[in-house]
């Protein structure tokens, strides 16, 4: 029959308690960036329905390609390499100042080389457009030059 002493019982729960306690703590999950996304106002049409040159878009710009999304960013004149279940991310992390037309994105087209590749914008498309849909972001398809 196995006999503890009552200090070995002490010391071992202190053992376990310090090793929990050193543990690293799992973070409540940050918010949704779709419910993050839905303080921004509602698109307005009258402000960007007339846009014919796509350099004065103060919003949100993308432009899709066969293998992804890039996130124009205006500020550096910059492409970002985006994956659809990326774009969410990175638009909520915008300031409330990039979304003066409210929750809408212009996406334009990349040049279509093959008709693979138009194939897989094709598809692109409807994966990134339901993605925006499904977060209530209205997009202004830009036609491709």
């Amino acid at each position: 029959m196995f006999h503890s002493h009552p200090a070995r019982c002490l010391s071992g729960l202190l053992l376990v308690g310090s090793l929990l306690a050193c543990a690293p703590q799992q973070k409540a999950p940050g918010p949704d960036a779709a419910v993050l996304l839905q303080s921004i106002s509602p698109a307005d049409p009258a402000k960007y329905e007339r846009i014919t040159d796509m350099r004065k878009w103060p919003n949100p710009y993308m432009i899709l390609r066969a293998d992804g999304v890039a996130f124009f960013d205006t500020a550096d004149s910059a492409e970002i390499q985006l994956k659809p279940d990326e774009i969410l991310a990175m638009l909520a992390r915008l300031p409330a100042s990039a979304w003066p037309y409210g929750r809408v994105v212009a996406i334009s087209e990349n040049a279509v080389k093959s008709e693979q590749d138009a194939v897989a914008l094709r598809r692109m498309k409807g994966i990134v457009g339901g993605i925006l849909e499904g977060a209530h972001i209205t997009v202004a398809w830009v036609p491709s030059a």
